[in-house]
């Protein structure tokens, strides 16, 4: 084909993905499964359009989840999972391990795998999908705390998944023993770490500071930041993904310029991302070859949901409570177990030891293949109804304020826009109600589509826009005082609500 008719398909595909979003969004499904069914039609055994090549993938796939986790650091917010990182960093670290411990030993008794094998799969199958979790949880109305477990769990464990799926799928040596496993996992984490940590500050640091003469550039320039210790790390042989994620976690709660824009163009790279990523894995699928791994899939997949995830997150939250980092309750953990959803993350695993021409890798390919299908088409409507019978949905509660910040800095301010959410306890709360401190005023309500400058009397109404202009120093302190009104309304004080996330 010639390139203007690979455009016209790519920008066509493009398009269509990007209609199939409402469609998922009303039933609950993770995008990934309509975006994985174009990659199919598209395919040998539809279109006829042929893709066969797990190295090109591996690393197309790779630089796809990059700009994932990127785009997952830089929309998460610290204050909403900082309780939640202890509990999320045992969830990826021991919790990966059991689960490919638990995984593994069922594959080799019931499905007569190799041990390699069977390990492989157990780690493919560790980590859940940041892209997965972050399009359906979101729209969950769960408590911050657990909503924040899940959502860090899936920044940070991916970097352990594939840490060890690479040092499985090495067939130029034998496979490692449990003290190499841990030194070589320690030393990728803990160098992917320092990266991240270095980058992300200092990377804040010089946007504040530097007039770029375009605000377009400054979204550019924080991908391209999140892509210096990603590189970085690797360089180093350390892990791409734990650097990456912190780094845009870091950046992503900085005072930057033009923050919320720089929201938006990562959102909209980490789609395009998807979309390309999910596309490509349904064309590297074989649909006449998928038959014969449903029932060892399904076998796998039971294993994984009814049992490896389970006592991975008992096991998880058991150690925590012993090293009094945090306390999950029985429903909240039976919440994690069926939450972990396996998305492009497993699929794009799975191509490193077929890639490596490790034995067997092509039917492991199509077990993932297969398993991902089936159980996110499982898992990812059915949420909502298990947060209710669970008890651990909240939809009585209003969403929280939704804020945004473009800093004054040569008047060393902010202005904030804070939407009023329906439900909110800041309906009829006048606004000298409010007591904000003397550093901060509301200086424009946006009601309607029509905007006014607001007196002390004025009454906030839902669906409300408010613009706010507040000092540096005051700042966080308007936060709270709005979040807390939001939360408790005006006698939010008298309930001990503060406003923290």
């Amino acid at each position: 084909m010639t390139l203007n008719v690979w455009l016209l398909l790519g920008a066509a595909i493009v398009i269509a993905a990007i209609a199939s979003v409402r469609v998922a969004h009303r039933s609950g499904l993770p995008s990934l499964l309509l975006f994985l069914a174009f990659g199919l039609l598209l395919g040998e055994s539809g279109l006829g359009i042929p893709f066969d090549n797990p190295e090109l993938a591996q690393q197309i796939g790779l630089t796809a989840l990059a700009v994932i986790l990127a785009e997952g650091g830089l929309t998460t917010n610290w204050t909403h999972v900082r309780s939640a990182v202890p509990i999320a960093l045992i969830l990826a670290t021991l919790g990966v391990t059991v689960s490919i411990f638990v995984v593994a030993l069922a594959v080799f008794g019931l499905l007569d795998m190799s041990l390699q094998g069977a390990l492989i799969i157990g780690a493919v199958l560790a980590s859940t999908d940041a892209a997965a979790v972050f399009s359906v949880l979101r729209r969950l109305p769960l408590p911050p705390r657990l909503a924040g477990i899940l959502e860090a769990e899936s920044g940070f464990n991916d970097a352990p998944t594939v840490i060890a799926v690479a040092l499985l799928s090495n067939v130029s040596a034998h496979m490692p023993g449990p003290g190499t496993f841990i030194l070589e996992t320690g030393y990728e984490l803990l160098v992917g770490a320092a990266i991240g940590l270095a980058v992300g500050p200092a990377g804040a640091f010089a946007l504040r500071r530097v007039a770029l003469p375009a605000s377009g550039l400054y979204p550019i320039a924080v991908l391209a930041l999140t892509f210096v210790a990603y590189g970085g790390a690797a360089l180093l042989h350390g892990s791409g993904f734990l650097a990456v994620y912190l780094t845009a976690l870091i950046l992503g709660n900085s005072r930057l310029p033009h923050r919320a824009a720089t929201r938006g163009f990562a959102e909209g790279a980490a789609w395009l991302a998807q979309i390309g990523l999910f596309v490509m894995l349904g064309l590297l699928a074989s649909p006449p070859e998928m038959p014969s791994a449903i029932v060892p899939g399904l076998i796998a997949g039971t294993v994984l949901v009814l049992l490896a995830r389970p006592i991975s997150v008992m096991l998880s939250v058991l150690v925590a409570r012993l090293a009094r980092l945090g306390k999950v309750n029985l429903r909240e953990q039976a919440f994690l177990s069926w939450a972990g959803l396996r998305g492009a993350v497993p699929i794009v695993l799975a191509t490193i030891p077929w890639a490596a021409g490790v034995a067997g890798s092509k039917l492991i390919f199509n077990l993932v293949f297969v398993i991902v299908m089936v159980f996110t088409l499982v898992q990812g409507p059915t949420l909502p109804f298990v947060a209710r019978r669970l008890g651990v949905a909240a939809p009585s509660e209003a969403h929280d304020l939704e804020v945004e910040s473009a800093p004054l800095e040569e008047l060393n301010a902010d202005l904030l826009q804070i939407k009023v959410p329906p439900g909110s306890q800041l309906h009829g709360v006048e606004i000298f109600e409010l007591r904000l401190p003397s550093g901060a005023a509301i200086t424009l309500v946006v009601r309607e589509g029509k905007s006014f400058v607001p007196s002390g009397t004025t009454q906030i109404m839902e669906n409300d826009q408010l613009l706010v202009v507040a000092t540096a120093a005051c700042r966080d302190q308007v936060e709270r005082r709005m979040r807390a009104v939001s939360r408790r309304g005006k006698l939010a004080g008298w309930y001990g609500e503060r406003g923290v996330e």
